[in-house]
């Protein structure tokens, strides 16, 4: 997206995007004479556009600071906390969550409901996460926060329209996610889990790099793909499947109707069977305690998981691998086996080295993501919120 002014066309579409952005990316609050110098747009231009994003709830002033010379400070500009946020859903195999995000990035609200999906119906698990969304919405709007839109993050393959035509490890085929949810008076896209948590972490600081990939270590594993600051989806929108890669092809059948895939091997259930255990904190306090099986398990899946890994990189040629999900809190141990294959089998590793850490946002990148996205939207496209139209496309 272009951060040159447009003079012509949608004139005022474009600058009130181009204001903002100003604002969200500047290292401290600037004055309207700060952003009328750095677009080039005239001050009488910048002062009429920042009073509608005031007046939308979209910026806020803030008090000058200090500083030394003749003349009176200018007021800086930020992003207004008490303007719209983001709604972040996630349904995964053994947790939903909920999440708003607002318009600075601060995280409002959080909750998360831990339980086994696989056996539930579809409009049972989207009967809780509506349940989840309406508390969620009513906390924002106690703290002056409207809700924008909602993003829905799904351990599966989803089409246009929020349609998830296979989600293989909650048994679900051709749900419509969005009808299900009912989020009345709310726009909702529904996306990959591990492609919106790639998102979030791409957004989460500015030293992530602008290539990456993200796996996303749960019951499931997900891949998100970040080449040069975007998204890569494939040609159908379905990439990333990277669970479903076979580290071994005569190994244990799989859900999806395969054998020998990954999420066998490194896999969250895969990973606690290994050690003997049932819950993750459990497997945490034993790798911290050195139980040889505990960390056995997770050399074996760390190992399991570099060989998929290494296969990606040397096809996509990222230097960066980004652990999220159940691997951010497990990183300490899954790396060095990851890192070991991945030496191993990357053609240029040898001087040209991949980096493997943690996600940024650790096993909340989903959701987060979710919610950012919502929020990424109205920062691009700001005069949709100020006529209360924003069609979502994170």
């Amino acid at each position: 997206m272009s951060d040159l002014p447009v003079r012509q066309g949608s004139l005022r579409e474009h600058n009130l995007g181009l204001v903002l952005r100003q604002v969200a990316n500047a290292p401290r609050p600037p004055s309207r004479a700060d952003i009328a110098a750095a677009t080039s747009l005239t001050r009488a231009t910048v002062s009429a556009l920042v009073d509608d994003l005031i007046t939308g709830r979209l910026l806020a002033e803030v008090d000058p600071a200090p500083r030394a010379g003749a003349g009176r400070p200018a007021a800086g500009l930020v992003l207004a906390a008490n303007g719209p946020a983001g709604l972040g859903l996630e349904i995964n195999i053994d947790y939903l969550a909920a999440c708003v995000v607002d318009l600075a990035g601060a995280v409002r609200h959080h909750r998360v409901r831990h339980a086994d999906q696989r056996p539930r119906r579809p409009a049972e698990v989207l009967g809780e996460l509506s349940e989840l969304a309406a508390t969620a919405r009513a906390d924002a709007e106690r703290e002056g926060v409207e809700v924008a839109g909602a993003a829905v993050a799904v351990p599966g393959l989803v089409s246009a329209g929020g349609l998830v035509r296979l989600a293989p490890n909650l048994g679900w085929r051709g749900v419509d996610v969005p009808d299900g949810l009912g989020l009345d008076g709310l726009a909702v896209t529904v996306d990959n889990e591990a492609n919106l948590a790639a998102l979030g972490e791409l957004h989460a600081s500015q030293q992530t790099p602008a290539s990456f990939l993200y796996v996303s270590g749960e019951i499931g594993i997900g891949a998100g793909i970040v080449l040069n600051g975007a998204l890569y989806r494939g040609a159908r929108g379905w990439s990333g499947e990277l669970g479903h890669v076979a580290v071994r092809p005569d190994g244990p059948a799989c859900r999806c109707g395969a054998r020998g895939c990954l999420e066998q091997y490194a896999g969250q259930e895969a990973i606690l069977h290994a050690a003997g255990t049932v819950d993750t904190e459990d497997l945490i306090r034993r790798a911290e305690d050195g139980d040889p099986a505990t960390r056995a398990a997770l050399t074996s899946a760390g190992t399991a998981l570099g060989v998929a890994v290494a296969g990606v990189v040397n096809v996509l040629d990222v230097d960066t691998v980004v652990l999220g999900g159940v691997y951010a809190p497990l990183s300490r141990w899954l790396c060095p086996a990851v890192e070991a294959e991945v030496e191993r089998r990357v053609l240029t590793a040898a001087w040209s080295p991949v980096a493997v850490r943690r996600s940024m946002l650790g096993a909340d990148a989903a959701s987060v993501g979710a919610a950012g996205a919502v929020v990424r939207e109205i920062r691009d496209h700001p005069a949709r919120w100020l006529t209360r139209a924003l069609p979502l496309t994170p």
